[in-house]
């Protein structure tokens, strides 16, 4: 078990490594030959996945947990 401090930095750089690579496939998607509308599905679903990896992170290292 990692200590919280060190379980906050791992979960903080995983989580924004993670967000870059998503957001900037995303872009290249639009912004290349699918256009915006062909994009516009690969959006949707990066931004659900996006949301539910913001939220594990919140859960697992922000949390008070009883």
């Amino acid at each position: 078990m990692l200590p919280k401090l060190n379980k906050l930095i791992v979960s903080l750089i995983a989580t924004a490594l993670l967000f870059t690579f998503i957001l900037g496939l995303a872009g290249s998607i639009s912004t290349g030959f699918a256009g915006f509308w062909g994009g516009l599905p690969f959006w949707v679903i990066a931004l659900s996945v996006l949301a539910m990896a913001g939220y594990d992170f919140w859960d697992e290292t922000l949390r008070k947990k009883k």
